[in-house]
């Protein structure tokens, strides 16, 4: 079974949406995907079809890039939601000028609201050199206040490095 708030945590291309796809292996209902990526070029285009890819057949998909709190609030019964991912959502708001602190309390109220089971996928910015521009510290910091806060509240927390899961909070669910 699924914990209530999973929080999956690992760098880019570390193997943490394909981890948070396999926790849903445990959950028999509805599985909702909630994409929070935005395609303004090729790339990020190629990226968002490998994971559509990916996660195969099975997943209601909802595209919302900032807006997300009513997807938790409005979860129907025997659904679990795999929202990926955290940073996308911070990034999205940041670079459309939005309130993030205002956001960020609308998301926590909401996944305490939430009567369905959620994982977030999330990226670990923190291990890096100091970014040498503004807005870049800005969103790090922002960042790291969203982890840890997501962390804090989460039932069961993963760090996923080289596609392996070190479990940091709570207890595994069991994966068949």
């Amino acid at each position: 079974m699924l914990p209530k708030l999973s929080f999956i945590l690992g760098g880019a291309a570390s193997g943490k949406s394909a981890y948070a796809e396999s926790l849903f292996a445990v959950h028999a209902g509805t599985r909702t995907y909630l994409a929070t990526a935005q395609s303004f070029d090729s790339e990020m285009e190629n990226k968002i079809s490998r994971h559509q890819i990916m996660r195969g057949e099975g997943w209601d998909t909802i595209e919302r890039p900032m807006d997300i709190a009513p997807v938790f609030l409005e979860a129907q019964p025997e659904s679990a939601i795999l929202f990926d991912c955290a940073t996308l959502w911070l990034s999205n708001l940041l670079l459309a000028d939005r309130n993030v602190e205002e956001a960020l309390e609308n998301l926590l109220f909401a996944l305490k609201s939430c009567a369905v089971p959620v994982v977030i996928v999330s990226n670990e910015v923190g291990a890096g050199i100091v970014p040498a521009e503004a807005l870049s510290r800005r969103f790090r910091e922002a960042q790291g206040r969203l982890n840890q806060q997501l962390a804090a509240q989460s039932d069961y927390a993963a760090l996923v490095v080289a596609g392996l899961p070190l479990t940091l909070k709570g207890t595994k669910p069991e994966v068949t």
